[in-house]
């Protein structure tokens, strides 16, 4: 923030009109249009890259005028995206912010600070990088890569250009998840040894993607941005890109294990992983277009003798632990059971000692999710950036957590054990499985940082 912000605000904090204790009733003003002019200095400008799903997430941190946020754009490259954005901020702003399907255009614009990045996979890391180099602060949503390479290009991208990077795994702003992650590593359940992370849905059979004309409204080059050019085949600019081979998705791994993998990881303080282990499978509707394993068993080892297992089931709906997902952490005197809607702790023997349960309405498995927790992560963005509140999820640990991600993937694909360097997590085993550390770029796409 420059110095002349910093004036102004200075000077806004030693006025009269703030000494004086004026009611905005006594000067005809909403409260709306009061909070506008006193907090002008220290307003963000915003826009939001990628309007699907997760926009929900997004609308009550953007509308809260403690936020002091002003949404400049709505950027989609299909036209009914914007279309319902806009409704649906319409009911809850009163201004309206500009619809622009060119994310140059808005990244472009100098009034800009900041941008929110719920993307397809392929996108998150190459948007973040051009977003901070034309000056933008970035919160973008998990995977925030699409391959390893991507999670060491984006510490460089903050370092280099000096902006706040956050990814959106959202549970790192839990209340609840926070204290008990706390307590643990205070001691609460002795030494943690071994993080059980699990995600368990039922979802159907995908549709077999066949080529079809680009559907109405669809910017289907700018849609595929960094990946080589392919044809546009029924289905794929929606959800299902995900399955659809590795072009574009993550599988269910980068697209939803990174978020308990994270919770795992943050409880036993561990980085990169020494070994990767993996069992998976395609195991339901094996004619339908689902390309990847829908059921996946990983296992990685840590220095220290600490492990995390990744328990992942995208087509059988079994709560195997009493939940759809979540994080259990295993120590030397007791355990904890966390997830996005408190925790429970154990002593040795299994005795409940106490419980906090949040009832925060963050989504579980369904498509989307978004809530409180949502709220309080994109928030705390927006406090970082103004210096205000410690980051809670710094790139270069968002990217971490993805990797693990990404290396179980890069198991499951060439059916290897990992060996990886705990320093960086660089694979040293197999050149066939380092070549997956990277991805091909669309020419002219290539990082240049």
């Amino acid at each position: 923030m420059s110095n002349k912000k910093n004036t102004r605000r200075e000077f806004l904090k030693k006025s009269a009109i703030g000494a004086a204790g004026l009611t905005f009733a006594g000067m005809g003003m909403t409260a709306r249009s009061y909070a506008s002019i006193m907090g002008a200095n220290d307003r963000l400008n915003i826009a939001i890259i990628g309007l699907g799903r997760r926009l929900g997430a997004y609308i009550p941190p953007i509308a809260a005028a403690e936020s002091n946020v002003r949404l400049l754009y709505l950027c989609d490259v299909m036209q009914s995206q914007m279309v319902n954005a806009g409704k649906r901020f319409a009911k809850v702003l009163d201004y309206t912010p500009k619809q622009e399907e060119d994310f140059f255009k808005v990244i472009d614009d100098p009034n800009v600070d900041a941008v929110l990045i719920a993307t397809p996979d392929h996108w998150h890391a190459p948007g973040t990088w051009l977003a901070n180099a034309a000056g933008k602060h970035v919160y973008v949503e998990k995977p925030c890569t699409h391959n390893p390479y991507e999670g060491e290009l984006l510490v460089k991208s903050r370092d280099r250009y000096g902006k706040i990077i956050q990814m959106g795994n959202q549970q790192r702003s839990s209340a609840e998840t926070i204290e008990i992650i706390n307590e643990i590593h205070n001691g609460v359940i002795g030494t943690p040894y071994l993080a059980k992370a699990f995600y368990s849905n039922a979802r159907g059979r995908v549709v077999n993607p066949t080529e079809a004309p680009v559907p109405d409204g669809l910017n289907w080059e700018l849609w595929q941005g960094p990946a080589p050019r392919k044809t546009y085949k029924h289905n794929t600019w929606d959800y299902n890109w995900h399955w659809y081979g590795w072009d574009y998705g993550t599988a269910e791994t980068g697209n939803n294990a990174v978020h308990e993998l994270d919770v795992a990881r943050w409880a036993l303080q561990v980085s990169f992983p020494e070994e990767v282990i993996v069992d998976s499978g395609k195991y339901h509707w094996p004619d339908d277009g689902w390309t990847m394993y829908d059921t996946m068993d990983a296992t990685f080892r840590f220095p220290g003798k600490k492990v995390i297992k990744w328990d992942g089931k995208s087509r059988n709906g079994h709560k195997t632990y009493d939940g759809g997902r979540g994080t259990i952490i295993y120590g030397t005197e007791g355990s904890v059971w966390v997830d996005r809607g408190g925790y429970k702790l154990f002593d040795r023997s299994g005795n409940l000692l106490r419980e906090r349960q949040s009832g925060s309405s963050e989504g579980g498995t369904q498509l989307g999710g978004g809530g409180d927790m949502s709220t309080v992560h994109v928030r705390n963005f927006f406090e970082a950036i103004r210096g205000k509140e410690k980051q809670r999820s710094p790139i270069d640990e968002g990217a971490i957590s993805t990797l693990l991600g990404h290396l179980a993937n890069i198991s499951s694909r060439t059916g290897e054990i990992l060996k990886c360097n705990p320093e960086n997590g660089h694979i040293t085993n197999s050149y066939k499985a380092m070549a997956l550390w990277e991805r091909e770029y669309e020419k002219g796409w290539e990082p240049k940082l």
